[in-house]
């Protein structure tokens, strides 16, 4: 390795960003001098830490559905990848992974294009040491017809924002036309069954201003179509059951084994020949890796174009290259199915690395195997209520937990997300600032 082994991470998700915010602040090389900065000691000498993703800002990915349906500022929300790498001493390349070459140790990034579709940077590559792949996860058409070009997804903020400014001119022309507003969600995961959740409270906000607003919420048919037997399958029966029947009082219809054909400009159809009419359709099903990772990378790969990683999170191809979080499929011993695509797996993986990639990097120590810790699954229906069990372990392992104590642990992965990136103190001003808009400013995006 060189003097300054160059660790490159390609994602900024809650893997990506946790790993390199930790990195920079423990191994990073020092970037200049600046009041306020913080500066870990250096016993382990340094690295060059690159972080790279296509978007110019971080959003907690768990949060997009309320984005998608105007129930929290993005402005607040959004982190910037820039100011963020500063204050943590990493680097940081806006741009789209286009491809890896293992051999040459190299990446390209996919040419930059502003919103007018001129290219404001063309194709560039990136040199590294050490490449790390967290670029995520997406939802997974499955080839199915008409997808691409009728269905909204929910996957990044782009997408989330963009689905917003959809929604508030359709709803705009259902309370000026009278009209009903039709909106059809594929996938009875946790994105589709949250989104559904947040879009009933949204409107039961916008009833309570009145001047033409009031029963909107009547206008509102949300259909949630799954192809299994029962939504939220990754979750227990408990609550997959406890949170069906929650939906249903919001009045959303649940279609289960509603296997979906086509997707058509008048709505979804179904494998019976049937369709599922609707002005507003959602794909939020599936998951594959994100990117454009290809086989000439020499890199295993499952079906969904996952990283297949050993249990130290390497390669079994290349040392060199780690994968995280929802793009890589790591299947621990004694376990059939490898670990789910989650947020919690994604923190601890990056966790993990960030406390044993430096000495590899430096001395060859071997990365010792990752062992996830299940600290349980939640699901989160606005303000309606929650559902979810506490972690595999302890006292309490297994509990199934509803109502207030869920909302709040519910709430607290995010802030715990918050402290990992910028520390208790920055965290309570953030949390403390959101209270006072929330205050001052309307509770769902209007305009």
């Amino acid at each position: 390795m060189p003097n300054a082994p160059r660790i490159l991470i390609v994602g900024g998700g809650v893997a990506g960003l946790t790993l390199a915010t930790h990195l920079g602040d423990h191994f990073g090389e020092h970037l200049g001098d600046h009041p306020g900065r913080h500066r870990p000691h250096r016993n382990q000498g340094h690295a060059e830490i690159t972080l790279v993703d296509r978007s110019p800002t971080h959003l907690w990915k768990p949060m997009l559905h309320t984005i998608a349906a105007g129930t929290w500022d993005v402005s607040q929300q959004q982190l910037s990848y820039v100011a963020h790498a500063s204050a943590h001493r990493f680097g940081y390349h806006i741009g789209g992974l286009a491809g890896v070459d293992t051999a040459l140790r190299q990446v390209t990034l996919a040419p930059l294009i502003g919103p007018d579709g001129v290219e404001l940077v063309g194709q560039r590559k990136l040199v590294y040491d050490v490449l790390v792949l967290a670029v995520g996860s997406r939802a997974n058409d499955f080839g199915t017809p008409g997808v691409m070009q009728h269905c909204h997804f929910i996957d990044s903020q782009a997408q989330a924002e963009r689905f917003n400014a959809v929604l508030r001119g359709r709803l705009l022309r259902s309370v000026v036309q009278d009209e009903t507003l039709r909106v059809a969600i594929v996938g009875g995961g946790a994105t589709g069954v949250e989104l559904a959740a947040e879009l009933c409270s949204m409107l039961d906000t916008a009833n309570s201003y009145g001047n033409g607003a009031s029963h909107i919420r009547e206008r509102l048919r949300l259909t949630l179509l799954e192809s299994g037997p029962r939504i939220l399958t990754a979750f227990p029966e408990h609550v997959s059951r406890s949170s069906a029947q929650q939906l249903q009082r919001l009045g959303v219809e649940l279609r289960m084994g509603a296997k979906v054909t086509a997707a058509e400009l008048e709505g979804f159809r179904l494998a019976d020949g049937s369709l599922v009419a609707a002005d507003l359709m959602v794909w939020a099903a599936g998951v594959v890796a994100e990117g454009t990772l290809g086989d000439d990378t020499g890199l295993p790969l499952t079906r969904s174009r996952q990283v297949v990683v050993g249990p130290n999170l390497q390669s079994p191809a290349d040392a060199h290259v780690f994968a995280l979080g929802d793009c890589a499929s790591l299947t621990p011993a004694g376990r059939d199915k490898p670990l789910p695509p989650t947020a919690q797996v994604a923190n601890q993986q990056a966790l993990h690395l960030a406390r044993h990639l430096p000495a590899w990097v430096l001395h060859g120590t071997p990365v010792p195997p990752f062992v996830f810790r299940d600290l349980g699954a939640l699901v989160s229906l606005s303000e309606y209520n929650a559902f979810g069990t506490l972690g595999k372990f302890g006292f309490l392992k297994g509990l199934f937990v509803q109502g207030t104590f869920a909302q709040l642990s519910h709430a607290w992965l995010y802030r715990k997300h918050q402290i990992g990136l910028h520390g208790v103190w920055h965290t309570f001003v953030m949390w403390l600032a959101e209270r006072l808009n929330r205050r001052v400013k309307p509770k769902i995006r209007l305009g």
